[in-house]
């Protein structure tokens, strides 16, 4: 627990970020939460924005082979109960996908970047196709966009250590699969849903 809020506290105060939650409130039922991705804190980051009850039946999903190096990473990892995807044994019979569910259950909630990588933060990149197979397994579960501002200067690519700067955690209203939605308009719509959060920004 100890560790759990330092971190959080420490992560709060390196990005100054703001919480914002635009026709959505924050709510222990089982969620996506599928975001932009900048820079390697924003699994942190988003995680930290939510509320402590919430952030119990909340898993990262990320890339165990980042996040199993060293020894602060695993650490870290446990303290957020990550979801931890091995890249490298993915195969037919055993998705990404499964995984996750299995893992999910019932019960908790995730922390997704569709993008499938980082990007430089001017742009949301398009949307790999595991939202939308995740969504189609699971329909009933709600898709939440989350948009992160000016993550990318906090900790940009290539960096090891945060620059303290003012930056926002924006979380919009819920989405879900339209029956019949076919995968390429789907993706579009949620990649949208993101880029409406951010237009505030771009004004």
């Amino acid at each position: 627990m100890f560790t759990e809020l330092l971190l959080t506290t420490l992560a709060r105060f390196m990005s100054g970020a703001t919480v914002r939650w635009v026709d959505c409130q924050p709510d222990t039922c089982q969620r996506v939460y599928f975001a932009n991705h900048t820079s390697h804190i924003d699994v942190v980051l988003v995680w930290s924005a939510l509320p402590r009850d919430v952030r119990r039946v909340t898993r990262p999903v990320a890339a165990k082979d980042y996040w199993s190096k060293g020894w602060l990473r695993p650490h870290m990892a446990r303290t957020y109960n990550a979801m931890l995807i091995d890249r490298r044994s993915i195969k037919v019979h055993q998705s990404p996908i499964d995984l996750m569910l299995r893992e999910m259950g019932d019960e908790h909630s995730v922390i997704l970047f569709p993008e499938g990588g980082r990007t430089d933060g001017e742009q949301v990149g398009e949307f790999k196709s595991g939202l939308y197979y995740l969504s189609k397994k699971r329909p009933e579960i709600e898709l939440v966009p989350v948009y992160l501002h000016n993550m990318g200067r906090v900790l940009p690519r290539d960096e090891y250590l945060p620059v303290p700067l003012l930056s926002s955690i924006t979380f919009g209203p819920p989405i879900w699969l339209e029956q019949g939605e076919s995968k390429t308009d789907f993706l579009a719509r949620a990649r949208q849903s993101i880029l409406r959060l951010a237009a505030p920004y771009e004004e």
